[in-house]
């Protein structure tokens, strides 16, 4: 049996599946998976709750699973969220130094990112992470810790990402349905750069993209620290319904052909290629051809891609990302998709490999399982920071607060 205190817990209740990854936090703070439960989802479309019943089914075969196999009990998770409604945006906090010394104290800082915080967002939004990126003290830049030093005017660039407080309840309030406690809400996006991004990676500049089922989720770092993230509501799902009307055949149907003969590009092996569809009984119900198939698959997938780039066009980070596109999410899978992704982004792309994580190979080589892994790692972070000293007052916990008294 493992020590309870180092246990953390992330669930992803995604659309096509749900994955808890229970991972253990090691004395020197790394995280070594140690269980891992999945179930199909059901209840969930475009990444949010749409059938309670149906998705708090789902969750707990997914957790009882990880219990068994991490031998644990599960208490609480760190809970992914994700959906079209999900935006992030940069601010700047201003603070003046009033003290006689001028010396910058820890009371500064956390005022500095709480007026960073204080932003008229919508009546039903709420704020779900406030991540800082980097301090300037009288002017200077690129400061990372200002405590200590002297100045008389602090401030502090945050990203925020914030959602519609409804449908971040109403998976909070699924788990909590379960007797478990949520110890904090994560967007997917973040969580899976955190699984898979070094830190050159990120001083240096990358984009994580992150294709579900029902969405895809990406986070842009540049000089270390986040500067964009955006979730749209467009993922594998959609490439299988496309299929489906395309081809003139039933979803499930559409979905088999997918993963046993989608490509991401066309290629000259498949131009005449045809796919028989047969009954149960051997009867010839359809004869599929397999360009019109991975051409319906492209144009879908190169659309996700394109609109992006058009973001990254906008928010002017394109020429910021030194090293790369990282891929991630059970469509990473489809064949030549990092291919398709360099031609419509212009730069390189590479499948996503989990980083500095122990434990489970079967769990940790899968690109559909980042992101819940990537939920743990975030746990693990908490969990350092709470043995130093309790961080957590205020924060997020006071975010879940407001959430569940609403």
């Amino acid at each position: 049996m493992f020590d309870d205190t180092n246990i953390v817990v992330g669930l992803e209740i995604g659309t096509s599946k749900v994955c808890a990854v229970v991972g253990e936090v090691k004395a020197d703070g790394s995280l070594n998976v140690i269980g891992l439960g999945q179930s199909r989802s059901r209840g969930v479309r475009k990444g949010e709750i749409s059938d309670i019943a149906q998705a708090e089914e789902d969750v707990r075969n997914a957790v009882v699973e990880a219990e068994q196999m991490a031998d644990v009990e599960i208490r609480s998770v760190f809970l992914g969220v994700t959906g079209g409604h999900i935006r992030g945006f940069n601010n700047r906090g201003v603070h003046p130094v009033v003290s006689a010394d001028r010396e910058i104290s820890e009371e500064d800082v956390q005022d500095v990112i709480k007026n960073a915080k204080a932003i008229n967002l919508p009546t039903e939004n709420s704020v779900i992470h406030a991540i800082r990126q980097h301090f300037f003290i009288d002017g200077q830049d690129g400061v990372t810790t200002p405590v200590g030093m002297l100045g008389s005017r602090l401030e502090v660039d945050v990203h925020v990402v914030h959602g519609i407080t409804n449908r971040l309840q109403n998976s909070i309030r699924l788990v909590k349905g379960l007797q478990l406690e949520v110890e904090e809400i994560v967007f997917n996006g973040l969580a899976s750069s955190l699984a898979i991004l070094t830190a050159e990676q990120k001083e240096l500049g990358a984009l994580v993209i992150d294709i579900g089922g029902g969405t895809t989720d990406f986070v842009v770092y540049a000089d270390g620290a986040i500067k964009h993230t955006g979730a749209i509501a467009v993922g594998g799902d959609h490439v299988s319904n496309d299929l489906a009307y395309g081809l003139k055949v039933p979803l499930s149907r559409a979905e088999k052909l997918k993963l046993e003969h989608g490509s991401a590009l066309l290629d000259k092996e498949c131009k005449g290629q045809t796919v028989t569809i047969t009954n149960d009984l051997g009867l010839v119900l359809k004869v599929v051809n397999v360009e019109h198939l991975r051409q319906i698959m492209s144009l879908r997938l190169e659309e996700i891609f394109q609109l992006i780039a058009q973001d990254l066009e906008q928010a002017g980070l394109a020429d910021y990302l030194r090293a790369g596109v990282f891929l991630c999410g059970g469509c990473a899978r489809i064949p030549n998709i990092s291919k398709l992704a360099e031609r419509t982004l212009q730069m390189p792309v590479s499948a996503a490999q989990t980083q500095s994580i122990s434990g489970l190979r079967s769990a940790l080589d899968q690109p559909e399982f980042v992101a819940a892994i990537g939920l743990a790692k975030f746990g693990s972070f908490k969990n350092r920071k709470r043995e130093g000293k309790s961080l957590l007052v205020g924060g997020l916990k006071s975010v879940l607060g407001r959430l569940l008294q609403r």
